[in-house]
């Protein structure tokens, strides 16, 4: 495949689908916020509440983003490992 063949099959989101994708992304960067933050400071909150919070939010975000799974697990992923192990003092 010539370099120029490479390049046609390149497709260029709109600006709407460029609002669309920040929108989204906004979105779900408020959602991820607030279950930290309940995490974080809801002492009533159990280990296994936070944790189906955290499937939750994954389902959400996947949800969301298809396909995305490997950026959810290389970027929120290692935040909540370490929010519950600060939390629940969880190894």
């Amino acid at each position: 495949m010539e370099l120029n063949e490479m390049k046609a099959e390149v497709r260029v989101p709109s600006a709407e689908e460029r609002a669309e994708e920040q929108r989204l992304m906004r979105r779900m960067q408020v959602m991820m916020n607030m279950v930290m933050a309940t995490i974080a400071q809801d002492p009533s909150l159990t280990v296994d509440e936070a944790s189906q919070m955290i499937a939750d939010s994954r389902k959400a975000a996947l949800a969301m983003f298809p396909d995305k799974e490997l950026a959810y697990d290389l970027i929120w992923k290692p935040r909540f490992q370490r929010l519950m192990r600060e939390r629940f003092r969880i190894m």
